[in-house]
């Protein structure tokens, strides 16, 4: 590889950053090689002719736009926040230390702060009761229960580094969105009803359009939580979620954690808990993905300076597209088609007789296959081994095999939790959005701190007088 050049100085004859250069990787316009000490190396006349022609815009099945952004990198074949292996950050933390990074940029608390209580439990047999995490309780008014911080170190972002410890939303508020889905049919989608869930939070939080990065974070907090708390259970709406979990011989906790309370919303009677887990592992793994088309969405409505739940609004609209969030909600109806292993091939073949695409296979970026797929998958493995629906999954990685389809995507793998989950439909779209509100979020941060907006331009091809 002698005279090949190293990221750095490819970037400056591309006079891009490296995040810049290696989505170029990823998107095929450039070929990288690795060097013997393991560093990524570059073919200096392709550059060249690279920096002949200009930045890439376009690609095959859809148009490019560039905007710099210190977010979110993509590489072959997964994703990096902040430029961290987000699959090895899946593998510890929670959504909510994965939003302190990305909003923040510093490092989150490593674990969830524990504090005893004295208060009783209805359990006879719990001796103490923990509780999972630092946060207040919610509010009596406002879209977010904003704590009281004493001493909180400054972070990189304006954010103080308490008060992205503590995820609530204000009773009133959550009371409000809860009570703005009475009137709908019960086959409304969650997606959709988190549409309705946002529009009534933002009706109740009087101060949204301060844009400062520690008011955003506060927003975010409380939207992820109001998010998730005003969604119906699988009975109805009721009382609110007995928020205890068993964690060990006599010890009930107070589960807190995002992922735990949505996962009492969605799981299906007789659930395996172990899942609990890979629905952690699955929302770390979806908070961002680079300038996906809803991220695309919110960054534009951050730019002309529309509030937090108006940004993730947006970008929840773009989310129920079929081939962006709403390709979750095509596997979960695949799944639900195939009744055994036996019938994968066949229901598989009909779809592709009818002309239809066969979701959960094939990426735009990752061409060579989806790391964080593969992951996702594995965890849900490794979590419920014996599960009997998991031949059904490996049936159907089979035929996809052999009649040569794209490699699976993390699409596949979220709708098989949900599915072995017993989750309602649509909930696989619905924990995307959830996730992702986290990554839009960041987005609109760095959208607020620019002082233009962005302005797309059509090239006009309709008649002229």
């Amino acid at each position: 590889m002698s005279g090949w050049i190293g990221a750095d100085e490819a970037a400056r004859r591309l006079g891009v950053k490296a995040a810049t250069l290696y989505s170029y990787v990823s998107r095929g316009v450039l070929t990288r090689r690795k060097a013997p000490d393991g560093h990524s190396v570059f073919d200096p006349a392709e550059i060249d002719r690279l920096a002949r022609r200009g930045r890439p815009r376009r690609q095959p099945g859809g148009t490019e736009l560039v905007i710099e952004s210190a977010v979110t990198m993509l590489g072959e074949d997964r994703h990096y926040y902040r430029g961290r292996d987000a699959i090895g950050l899946a593998d510890a933390w929670r959504l909510e230390q994965v939003a302190v990074w990305l909003w923040t940029g510093l490092e989150p608390p490593s674990e969830p702060s524990n504090e005893s209580a004295s208060e009783p439990s209805a359990e006879p047999a719990v001796e103490s009761v923990t509780d999972l995490s630092a946060g207040p309780s919610a509010g009596a008014s406002g879209a977010v229960a904003r704590p009281a911080v004493r001493g909180a170190r400054k972070r990189a972002s304006g954010v103080p580094a308490a008060e992205v410890e503590a995820w609530a939303a204000g009773a009133e508020a959550v009371a409000a969105a809860r009570e703005a889905q009475r009137g709908l049919a019960s086959a409304v989608l969650p997606l959709e009803r988190l549409q309705v869930i946002v529009t009534a939070l933002a009706v109740a939080d009087p101060v949204r359009l301060n844009l400062e990065p520690a008011a955003v974070a506060r927003v975010g907090q409380g939207l992820v939580a109001g998010m998730v708390d005003a969604l119906p259970a699988r009975d109805g709406f009721g009382e609110p979620d007995t928020p205890y979990v068993v964690v060990g011989p006599g010890v009930l906790a107070r589960d807190r954690t995002v992922h735990g309370r949505l996962w009492r919303k969605f799981a299906g009677d007789g659930a395996d808990e172990r899942l609990a887990d890979a629905l952690r592992f699955a929302m770390v793994l979806l908070a961002d993905h680079e300038l996906a088309s809803s991220t695309l969405a919110a960054r534009v409505a951050a730019s002309v300076r529309a509030d937090p739940y108006a940004v993730v609004l947006a970008g929840l609209g773009v989310t129920s597209g079929a081939l962006h969030g709403g390709a979750a909600l095509g596997v979960e109806s695949l799944f639900g088609e195939i009744g055994a292993a036996s019938r994968a091939s066949y229901a598989m073949g009909e779809r592709l007789r009818r002309g239809e695409r066969i979701p959960g296979f094939g990426h735009a970026v990752y061409r060579a296959g989806d790391a964080r797929g593969e992951a996702l998958l594995e965890r849900v493995r490794r979590a419920v081994p014996d599960h009997p629906r998991l031949a059904v999954a490996e049936a159907m990685l089979d035929e996809a095999r052999r009649i040569r389809l794209p490699a699976m995507n993390v699409d596949f793998a979220l709708g098989l939790l949900t599915h072995l989950a017993g989750m309602p439909r649509g909930a696989a779209e619905a924990i995307f959005g959830i996730a992702r509100t986290v990554g839009w979020l960041a987005h609109a941060m760095e959208e607020y701190a620019r002082p233009t907006r962005l302005r797309l331009r059509a090239a006009y091809t309709g008649p002229l007088d």
